[in-house]
């Protein structure tokens, strides 16, 4: 080592060998550099593993409350370490917090076009009519919009564009509700279903999670009226390892949800 160093470092005096000062220096300098390597190694092992990484995710109630819950809870059990922070909003406050960057990525319900964020359909599928327990409708299999016809009717808010869908879909069957409520979440229109104000039509992950918790019953409704549920990201932005990952498990639990409600009696 000496040889490399060019200087001595060691004092020698017969068996006993004592540091030199600059013997001294070049082992603390050694010491830095070992552990500055163990910094690297650790550095990386957190990066493979996410340890201490931070994710954030947009969703809307509606699905920040369940869907969303149980696909981070599924991620966490393989990755703990990772801080995952929910926000919850509006499809407005939503596609601005991933246009602007401020979400990693995003969960929605799809309602059009969505300029400047990156948009990934997951799944399509179709509104299902839920029902007081009990309510004479509850004897058919599957409904048509005949069936609704002069029902008390549990809408959601006007000008929102699942509303104007199902409201398209009755008027082309020219078919009379009776609207004695408007409600904005899937949740509320369930209670105000449950509590016995009157029918509706939402779609099946609200209808799963409303289905014991407001006892209402869940029926097939025809013709078909689409939601599609999507990840969204960013714009121009790569993604990272984690959103890749999360991603994964996102697609992952929404075909087991989807397996889920086709398995469940009256869908």
């Amino acid at each position: 080592m000496e040889a490399i160093t060019q200087f001595p470092l060691f004092d020698r005096n017969g068996s006993r060998l004592t540091p030199t000062q600059d013997g001294s220096r070049f082992f603390q300098e050694v010491e830095k550099t070992f552990i500055g390597l163990a910094g690297l190694e650790s550095a990386a092992a957190s990066i493979r593993s996410f340890s201490a990484s931070r994710l954030s995710v947009a969703a809307m109630p509606r699905l920040a409350g369940g869907l969303l819950a149980r696909i981070v809870a599924a991620f966490k059990t393989e990755y703990p370490d990772v801080m995952v922070s929910i926000h919850s909003g509006n499809a407005s406050a939503v596609h601005n917090w991933i246009s602007s960057g401020f979400c990693d990525t995003g969960l929605a319900m799809l309602s059009g076009d969505s300029p400047g964020i990156q948009v990934e359909p997951v799944l399509t599928m179709n509104c299902v009519a839920v029902l007081p327990k009990g309510h004479r409708l509850t004897k058919l299999k599957k409904l048509k919009p005949a069936d609704f016809a002069g029902e008390p009717f549990i809408a959601f808010p006007s000008a929102t564009p699942l509303r104007e869908k199902i409201d398209a879909v009755f008027k082309a069957a020219k078919v009379e509700r009776q609207t004695v409520a408007e409600a904005g979440l899937g949740s509320s229109v369930c209670a105000l279903v449950g509590a016995g104000l009157g029918v509706a039509l939402i779609n099946p992950l609200a209808a799963r999670e409303e289905y014991e918790a407001n006892g209402v019953e869940v029926r097939p409704f025809s013709p078909a009226v689409p939601v599609t549920v999507a990840l969204l990201y960013p714009p121009y932005h790569t993604r990272t390892r984690l959103v890749s990952v999360f991603s994964r498990y996102a697609h992952q639990l929404m075909q087991e949800e989807m397996a889920d409600l086709k398995a469940r009696p009256g869908r």
